[in-house]
């Protein structure tokens, strides 16, 4: 069994990104350990994605808000740990989900979880990071280099033309809902790459068609050694698959 941490803000990450890969984890037999900024019970994800972001539409689908409901209800979520209290050699892996919504800045802007990530990178275990979640890996620091840990692996993340879209569709509702910061997300990972060109791969163009638990025909992941990236839901299962395969396999 391996044991791996999965960090989140109090509120607004994203329910597939997080609790699908939570139910592929713990079905396959490994143990996931939760840590929020202070320790907080039963941070929840970004409310649209349950009710619909616009119109019932745009959020989760059914067997993710099912995954969700299941991972609220467990005693893993109900007792997380502070990120400056873990010790990152204790997990054999890190999972980074995303989210787009405001609380999510509370995460991806967390200084002491940018060191946290630095540390668990050198260890050289498992990695996996998926749409905004990358935006903690471009931003935590080699501490003797002040380079980003992800400058010299290939990976993708959310495609600049899926958040620009999200953003044109939704605007005249929402405002600024799906832009989280100023920058787009792939503009901010490929600064951090050193050569952004032949290392950040932006995967197939497509709006709607999604990964699902019995078929990843439509998803996408990047593999670069011991860390798997993803660019949004729709590819949250195959990249969950392809995050266990590097990890012990569970007994029996």
């Amino acid at each position: 069994m391996a044991r791996i941490w999965m960090p989140l803000p109090d509120t607004d990450y994203d329910t597939t990104e997080s609790a699908v890969p939570w139910r592929l984890l713990t079905q396959a037999g490994h143990e996931v350990v939760f840590a929020t900024e202070h320790g907080a019970a039963h941070p929840h994800c970004d409310p649209l994605l349950i009710e619909g972001v616009l119109f019932g539409e745009l959020g989760a689908e059914p067997e993710a808000k099912v995954f969700y409901e299941e991972m609220q209800r467990s005693r893993e979520l109900s007792q997380t740990v502070p990120w400056g209290e873990l010790s990152v050699e204790d997990f054999d892996g890190l999972i980074l989900p995303g989210g787009h919504a405001p609380g999510m800045r509370q995460y991806l802007g967390s200084e002491i979880l940018q060191r946290k990530v630095a540390e668990f990178w050198r260890l050289g275990r498992p990695v996996g990071a998926i749409c905004h979640g990358v935006l903690v890996l471009a931003r935590a620091k080699h501490a003797d280099t002040g380079v980003s840990v992800l400058a010299e692996s290939r990976t993708t993340c959310l495609p600049k033309y899926m958040e620009r879209s999200a953003h044109w569709l939704t605007a005249w509702k929402l405002g600024s809902y799906y832009r989280t910061y100023p920058d787009f997300v792939e503009d901010e990972v490929r600064a951090s790459l050193a050569d952004p060109k032949p290392q950040f791969v932006r995967g197939p163009t497509s709006l709607v068609r999604r990964g699902t638990y019995d078929d990843d025909r439509s998803a996408f992941v990047v593999e670069d050694g011991r860390y798997v990236s993803a660019r949004w839901p729709g590819d949250a299962y195959l990249f969950a698959r392809r995050f266990i395969s590097r990890l012990p396999a569970a007994p029996g």
